[in-house]
């Protein structure tokens, strides 16, 4: 984290939203502008994420603004994946652009890519705070991101009606749900919603190793089973379902496959990510106020912590092996 000692001469900041879309980040907008305001400072909205702050695609944002904003999924400034801000020239554009609109700080919602987006930024002097927001949960520097609580929930949804399903057929289900290369997402649904087996990246688990849990679970007198997997993991759910269907008669099985995929995106997010959207972008803002930046403000342990860019660009963050203990002995 750098300080600035000339902090009081930033009285204009920019916010965007980059990356995968998340429940809660439009609560985080609207806290970065509010508590913006209320330092005196002039907020601007970048449309459509890195790649606005390129081609300078910037909004003045007051207070009302930004009311009736709180509830709503997704980012009312939209968000793309930005490749030109990989390179050197993509990076002085932006710079050049800010400079043009006379903007002294940003401020970056989003997940790893973006945060990685935002060192870069920073590494050319710019000052810059980031917001972990990723359904993911695979960030560095915090142990719970905007949108991944929701995002759970909507999976735990889909996995209850799915049960009615399975239980009134006698059927196995295997639910893919999304994460990238972190199983977060995949373990808390596999939990919440009582599942008999779940797959994910940072466990090595083949088909065979499936069957054979459901079918310890049979002759534990389980007449139905649902498996949650994740995209991410060696053996996806159109991988398994394949295996399953190529060797039905040899394991028994027949298994019918669901895959979330975007829908766990959407829809209104949580009092917990409104909450701690709102929390994390008030606290941006009191960090570049405060002369702190080239970092990134998360929750850890409880606590808003400032993390070093540096320490999260270009890294993630495994699943817990707590959760990985303690879904694969509740499933047995």
């Amino acid at each position: 984290m750098t300080a600035d000692t000339n902090a009081h001469r930033i009285q204009s900041v920019a916010v965007l939203t980059s990356g995968g879309d998340a429940p809660g980040m439009n609560a985080a907008v609207r806290a970065v502008v509010r508590a913006g305001v209320s330092q005196g400072l002039q907020v601007f909205g970048v449309q459509h994420g890195f790649t606005g702050l390129i081609e300078g695609q910037f909004r003045p944002l007051g207070r009302r603004d930004v009311g009736g904003i709180v509830q709503l999924g997704g980012t009312m400034l939209g968000t793309t994946r930005c490749v030109e801000l990989k390179t050197a020239a993509g990076q002085g554009q932006a710079l050049l652009q800010l400079q043009r609109h006379g903007i002294q700080g940003l401020v970056v919602i989003g997940g790893n890519g973006s945060q990685s987006g935002a060192h870069a930024l920073s590494l050319a002097g710019l000052p810059v705070v980031g917001v972990a927001s990723t359904i993911d949960n695979d960030l560095v520097g915090a142990d719970v991101t905007i949108g991944a609580t929701t995002a759970v929930d909507v999976a735990l949804e889909a996995i209850d009606r799915l049960r009615v399903t399975a239980a009134s057929h006698g059927r196995a289900f295997l639910v893919e749900v999304m994460g990238r290369n972190c199983g977060y997402l995949a373990l808390m649904a596999a939990i919440a919603g009582g599942a008999e087996g779940v797959l994910i990246p940072e466990v090595d688990l083949d088909p065979e190793g499936i069957a054979s849990e459901l079918r310890q679970g049979g002759q534990r007198g389980k007449s139905h089973a649902i498996v949650v997997v994740a995209e991410g993991a060696r053996y996806n759910a159109e991988a398994l379902a394949q295996y399953f269907k190529v060797h039905e008669e040899r394991l028994g099985f027949d298994l019918r496959v669901s895959r979330l995929g975007h829908v766990q995106r959407g829809g209104s997010p949580g009092a917990f990510d409104r909450i701690m959207a709102t929390q994390l972008g008030a606290a941006a803002i009191t960090q570049l106020a405060h002369g702190n930046h080239g970092v990134l403000v998360g929750v850890v342990n409880g606590q808003v912590v400032n993390t070093t860019l540096a320490d999260v660009a270009h890294r993630t963050r495994p699943a817990s092996r707590h959760w990985i203990d303690l879904a694969r002995m509740l499933a047995e």
